[in-house]
């Protein structure tokens, strides 16, 4: 399983914070940016701003996951 995370606006806007989904052989970060915009159409507009971290660390560029891998959508934050 991979098990998705979200956070603020994301969170709000999709109705939970967790989701978790079969883990498939070949699955990369972009596979999850994919699946979560048509999944939930009201993030489209936020993934890709959003930062990306595997099991807690950033990554900048598409990753390749593995099985029980944690991926975090973190949207950006403003205010002052």
């Amino acid at each position: 399983m991979i098990t998705i995370k979200l956070f603020a606006a994301m969170a709000e806007e999709a109705g939970l914070e967790n989701i978790q989904i079969p883990y498939q052989e070949g699955l990369t970060t972009e596979g999850v940016k994919q699946w979560l915009t048509e999944t939930y159409p009201t993030l489209a507009a936020r993934v890709p701003a959003a930062m990306v971290a595997v099991n807690q660390t950033f990554v900048s560029t598409e990753r390749m996951l593995m099985d029980e891998d944690e991926v975090a959508f973190i949207p950006p934050v403003s205010g002052g």
